[in-house]
């Protein structure tokens, strides 16, 4: 049985899902009731965990290395993933 918690959590996902294609990223939803979401850059091949958690002023979605968005700013969220995964180094 899936939490009330694990439902919000996934849906803030699922917003961010949505938006990955249209940039050119690739997202799988991973964790069954812990939800997590797997983006990958298919051109570059760099790949990162994202994570959504409640925050003290609402959710947040969370990835490495440091970055952060407010969980109702999923077009924001996407766009800095996009442009973290698309440097060259």
């Amino acid at each position: 049985m899936t939490s009330t918690f694990a439902e919000q959590r996934r849906a803030y996902l699922d917003e961010l899902s949505a938006r990955l294609p249209e940039r050119g990223l690739i997202g799988r939803m991973l964790g069954g009731s812990d939800p997590m979401l797997w983006i990958w850059h298919p051109t570059t091949g760099k790949q990162t965990i994202v994570f959504a958690t409640p925050s003290k002023n609402g959710w947040l979605f969370l990835w490495s290395p440091g970055g952060q968005e407010g969980a109702d700013l999923p077009e924001q969220a996407a766009d800095m993933v996009k442009k973290l995964l698309a440097e060259e180094h």
